[in-house]
C-alpha cells in the first residue's frame, strides 16, 4: 500500500465532530445573549451546547490518535474549533457582564497568536504538547463553562442563591487560575519556538 493510499480520508468521524464544534459557536453564542444574557433557561441551553462542545473536543482528539485519522483538515480545523468556541465564551460572558473586557482580549490575544504562529510559520518547528497546556484547557473550560449558567438569576429559588452566588465566585477564582495558566502556557510556547529556530541555524 502505498503512502497515498494509506492517508486518511478528510470524511472521518473525528473531522466531523470538530466542524460540529465549528457550527456550534454561533449557536452557543446566540443563546447566552438571548435576553441580554437574563434568561436562565437560554443560559441553561447554552451550557449544553458547551458542554457539548468541550466532550467532542476530547472525543475528536483521541479517536483520531487511537484509529490513526488523523488529517491535514483535523490539523488546522480542530485548534480553530477549540479557540472559536472558547473565544465565543470570552467575548459573550464579557457581554453579559461576568467576565473583564480586559480579561478576554489578553487571552484571546495569546490564543489565536500562539494558533496563527502554530498553523503558519511552525512547519520545520515541531514543540510538543505540554501537560501546562492540558491543565489550561481543562481550567478555562471548566470557568467559561460554569459562568455560562445561570447561577445569579434572581428568580433561582430562595435556598439557590447563596450556593448559587458560591459557585459563581468559584468560577470566578478558577478563571483567574486558567487566565495565569493561559499566560504562562503562552510565554512557554514563544521561548520554545524562539529556542528550536535558533537551533536550527
Amino acid at each position: 500500500m502505498t503512502q497515498a493510499q494509506a492517508k486518511p480520508s478528510n470524511w472521518n468521524l473525528p473531522n466531523a465532530l470538530t466542524t460540529l464544534r465549528i457550527v456550534l459557536v454561533p449557536f452557543f453564542g446566540w443563546t447566552l445573549l438571548v435576553d441580554g444574557g437574563e434568561s436562565a433557561t437560554w443560559r441553561t441551553i447554552a451550557w449544553v451546547i458547551f458542554f457539548v462542545a468541550m466532550v467532542t473536543d476530547k472525543i475528536d482528539g483521541d479517536l483520531a490518535r487511537s484509529r490513526n485519522m488523523v488529517t491535514d483538515f483535523g490539523k488546522i480545523a480542530d485548534p480553530i474549533a477549540d479557540k472559536a468556541i472558547t473565544g465565543m465564551a470570552f467575548i459573550a460572558l464579557s457581554i453579559v457582564g461576568d467576565i473583564w473586557w480586559w480579561v478576554t482580549i489578553v487571552v484571546l490575544l495569546r490564543e489565536w497568536s500562539v494558533t496563527l504562529l502554530r498553523l503558519s510559520v511552525l512547519k520545520k518547528v515541531v514543540i510538543a504538547a505540554k501537560d501546562l497546556g492540558k491543565y489550561k484547557t481543562t481550567a478555562q473550560g471548566l470557568a467559561l463553562g460554569g459562568l455560562t449558567l445561570p447561577l445569579r438569576d434572581p428568580d433561582l429559588p430562595g435556598a439557590l442563591q447563596t450556593p448559587g452566588e458560591v459557585l459563581f465566585y468559584l468560577f470566578q477564582a478558577l478563571l483567574v487560575v486558567a487566565v495565569a495558566l493561559t499566560l504562562y502556557s503562552g510565554y512557554e510556547f514563544f521561548r520554545d519556538v524562539w529556542r528550536q529556530r535558533h537551533s536550527l541555524r
